[in-house]
């Protein structure tokens, strides 16, 4: 049996011993990791928030980076990104831990011990999973049930390996914890939206089983358990394997269509709202974000008067379904289907964008052009790429939430080309930050959307 360590005390905030332990290692680490934001930037500063044991051998903590020379100060959360570590710590890791390993610190309490990630340790995965079926306390942390549900013990956690932005563990094929690894002031969304559905009745997204929170150095959300959907496949999968194939998937995009409209007036029941659409102040925030993208990625550049083009035509167009709550980053990785149901998931937004952006009333068109920009990048993976198999998914798409919402989206269309132009130009900015091989894929919607206008 393997040792683990006790480190105490049990809970620190901004202590200069555990930072001189653990921030070099951890500058490195970093970097590294899919869900670290900052990839195109050296970690420059490191500042220690908070540092809770949450039981032998196991380290929660909320770091905060500077990068490009800007300091992050602690307790400060808009300088810099704080993100959610849970660190193992043993004196001889178990071989199969050596992908997670971190690092041994040359100094301070952790001095000589091995660290690692310990989402992949399966023995601290299933004490996580005992904290979230037990609620209490641990320092700041504060666990959080649904007394309606029992959560039973002894389920056997597996780390999924897709590419995402946050990390989550699968207990049992029975239920999914999705551990934010980004962590903003407030209520996540993926946690406020998911319990209000379930409230509503709404059955297309997972109800809310368990979470838990910190209260320092500011309260938020850092954990939600949901039901896990065995068998389901997302919807990314399914567009390639029926592009593979030669099946047809317009069927499926109808359906999808209809299941988003439904969660769309589920949003607008949960969370009512009485604000109008506003184009001017969205032109005004489209245009801000191409400029900066522009300063970013300069291959940008010679498309600004065309992209512009669909952002100033929202001055002259209706103002199109009123704003509401919406999912805020919806594409075909976030869809699964299980047999003929479609199900929604990961409500928190771009994580890019602040959290009171995310949790703002927006105009729903942003989620359906969210998903017609994810028909187009399915059909660019395979060669030749296959354009009218893209569009046929996108009229079947619009036309499945025409047939639930009672409005159709076609029929907006300067409002839709301005919020498609929006999202290609977030792709890129994306793409080239983490993923410059898919560069060309928003790329290619850009230069349709500037010169030709759709």
């Amino acid at each position: 049996m393997t040792k683990t360590v006790s480190v105490r005390p049990r809970h620190r905030t901004g202590s200069d011993r555990p930072r001189a332990s653990l921030t070099g290692l951890l500058r490195e680490w970093l970097p590294g990791q899919r869900w670290f934001a900052g990839k195109d930037r050296p970690v420059t500063e490191l500042s220690l928030l908070s540092m809770t044991e949450l039981f032998p051998g196991c380290l929660h903590l909320l770091v905060q980076t500077g990068q490009g020379g800007v300091p992050a100060p602690v307790g400060t959360p808009w300088a810099g990104d704080c993100y959610q570590l849970l660190l193992g710590v043993q004196k001889h890791p178990a071989p199969r831990l050596g992908r997670a390993y971190i690092g041994r610190p040359d100094e301070g309490p952790l001095a000589g011990l091995a660290v690692y990630d310990a989402l992949h340790d399966p023995h601290s995965a299933e004490l996580l999973l005992e904290r979230l079926r037990q609620p209490g306390t641990a320092g700041p942390l504060r666990f959080e049930a649904d007394p309606a549900v029992r959560v039973p013990g002894a389920l056997a956690p597996r780390l999924l390996d897709a590419e995402q932005s946050n990390s989550s563990l699968v207990y049992g094929d029975a239920y999914i914890l999705k551990v934010f690894r980004r962590i903003q002031p407030g209520v996540n969304p993926d946690l406020e939206v998911s319990g209000a559905l379930a409230a509503q009745g709404c059955t297309r997204v997972p109800a809310p089983v368990a979470w838990f929170r910190t209260t320092q150095p500011w309260p938020a959300t850092l954990g939600v358990l949901q039901p896990f959907l065995p068998g389901a496949d997302d919807g990314w999968t399914l567009a390639l394997r029926a592009l593979a194939t030669g099946d047809d998937f317009t069927t499926a995009a109808h359906e999808l269509g209809r299941a988003t409209a439904e969660v769309h007036l589920a949003l607008a029941t949960a969370f009512p709202s009485d604000v109008p659409g506003e184009n001017e102040r969205t032109a005004e925030a489209m245009t801000a974000r191409l400029e900066a993208a522009v300063h970013c990625v300069p291959a940008l550049r010679p498309f600004v008067p065309g992209l512009r083009t669909a952002f100033g035509a929202l001055a002259t167009c209706d103002t199109g379904p009123p704003a509401q709550r919406i999912h805020g980053d919806l594409h075909l990785g976030q869809v699964l289907r299980a047999g003929p149901e479609w199900f929604v998931i990961d409500f928190e937004g771009e994580p890019s964008r602040p959290l009171t952006e995310r949790r703002s009333a927006q105009s729903p068109l942003r989620d359906i052009a969210g998903m017609l920009r994810s028909f187009d990048y399915a059909a660019r993976q395979r060669r030749p790429w296959r354009p009218e198999w893209a569009r046929r998914c996108r009229e079947a798409f619009c036309a499945g939430y025409a047939a639930r919402a009672g409005w159709d989206p076609r029929k907006k269309h300067a409002l839709l080309r301005a919020h498609e132009t929006d999202r290609a130009v977030y792709e890129v900015l994306y793409e080239a930050r983490h993923r410059p091989d898919w560069l060309p894929v928003p790329m290619a919607a850009i230069e349709r959307l500037a010169v030709r206008g759709g």
